[in-house]
């Protein structure tokens, strides 16, 4: 049990005008951090021109919105099915022709 708590971290982030106190694994700060900086730039972005126009809330929904979008793009850029099925496909081709 102790060697766990010693991969834990407490940080703090500053996710746009407010602090978050975070236990963390220690790998993962530097994503933490990326994270918090990312999050608190695009509500930046979106405050800056909704703001009295759009309830915090809404504009929080926004920002949300964008970088799950960008996290969609990235699943689909990543994904390796395609390539695996050519290569089951090629693997069988060619058993199938050493078997011959």
């Amino acid at each position: 049990m102790a060697e766990n708590s010693q991969n834990k971290l407490n940080i703090r982030l500053h996710v746009y005008d407010e602090d978050i106190n975070a236990t963390i694994d220690r790998a993962d700060e530097e994503y933490y951090r990326a994270a918090a900086k990312l999050i608190s730039e695009r509500y930046g972005a979106y405050a800056q021109v909704f703001t009295g126009r759009k309830s915090d809330h809404t504009i929080a929904l926004m920002t949300l919105i964008e970088i799950a979008l960008r996290y969609e793009k990235e699943l689909v850029r990543n994904d390796t099915t395609p390539y695996d099925n050519i290569l089951s496909q090629l693997t069988s081709e060619i058993e199938d022709a050493l078997n011959k």
